[in-house]
């Protein structure tokens, strides 16, 4: 099948102008299938400042056409320097392996195994879970880029990242290892409940509440950035007597902020304002606040706004 020269030409010159790029379905921080997320996921771990990504779902004309382009009939696609490093599979070993690494020019992974601490009461669940999976299992362990932590029975990996506490292979990868380092692992049976809890040290801190008056003069002493999650339409009803930042033209340059920025969120009695408080420490801000009571609390320490 031969390439539209025009198609060609528009595949070129993104080559030409971007170091990495990544032909994908969906995008790297909103992937639209397992093997796209795969490979995202290596190259979030190794490029966090970001890459050039297309998302083939939203053009048709590319997602045909690059398959023709590098003679490669699946995707995603991990270009280098203009050339087709290869689909998900390669990039994950690539990246376990280091060689990655090499290509894009940074340090070998750190490759140490993560520092553990299961108790007596975990681990005996823990290998009796083993044990009933049959020979030749381990803990796999897995913790995302927003530090939740998953543990799942997997086949024991040579390979793999591997250390053993109280007798309980617990094994991962590079790009889970360091996230790991420190994690705690319980076995409750009372009032938390019944099952494993597991405490990641790494994991930014929780939202915490924040008064609008405490909030006001944080703002007003420079110590804290306020964002006001409403809509322009609601904020024209009541807004705070304060300097502070919107949605308005989405979330991109308060996401791109320094991580120890001390941000508080805000909205009409506290609730979206908590969502989107979630959504930031969970992208690691380290000091974040929801407004207690919103807006319309902040109407009883500020006069003039209006209640509605």
């Amino acid at each position: 099948m031969s390439l539209d020269p025009a198609l060609r030409s528009r595949i070129e010159t993104l080559l030409q102008s971007n170091r990495v790029v990544l032909f994908m379905k969906g995008a790297p921080n909103a992937p639209q299938c397992g093997f796209s997320a795969k490979a995202a996921g290596a190259l979030n771990a190794l490029l966090p400042q970001g890459y050039a990504h297309v998302d083939v779902l939203a053009d048709a004309d590319l997602r045909e056409g690059i398959k023709v382009y590098g003679e490669w009939p699946t995707i995603p696609q991990l270009y280098v320097d203009g050339q087709l490093v290869g689909g998900s599979d390669i990039v994950e070993q690539m990246a376990a392996s280091g060689e990655l690494h090499g290509l894009l020019g940074l340090p070998a992974p750190d490759r140490s195994p993560p520092r553990l601490s299961i108790t007596p009461a975990a681990a005996k669940m823990l290998r009796d879970a083993v044990a009933n999976a049959g020979e030749g299992y381990a803990v796999q362990l897995e913790v995302d880029p927003r530090y939740n932590v998953r543990l799942q029975l997997a086949p024991v990996d040579a390979a793999a990242i591997a250390v053993e506490v109280d007798g309980v292979r617990v094994q991962t990868d590079w790009m889970h290892a360091r996230r790991a380092d420190g994690v705690s692992i319980d076995w409750a049976d009372d009032e938390r409940g019944r099952g494993l809890v597991i405490v990641n040290p790494n994991a930014p801190p929780a939202v915490q509440p924040l008064t609008p008056a405490q909030a006001r003069e944080r703002v007003a002493a420079g110590s804290l950035r306020l964002v006001d999650v409403r809509p322009a339409e609601e904020r024209a009803l009541a807004q705070a007597g304060v300097a502070f930042d919107t949605f308005d033209a989405g979330t991109a340059t308060l996401e791109a902020l320094p991580k120890d920025t001390a941000l508080a969120f805000l909205c009409h009695h506290g609730g979206r304002s908590a969502q989107a408080a979630e959504h930031f420490r969970q992208l690691g801000f380290g000091e974040v606040y929801n407004v207690v009571g919103g807006i319309d609390a902040w109407a009883d320490i500020e006069p003039g706004i209006a209640k509605y």
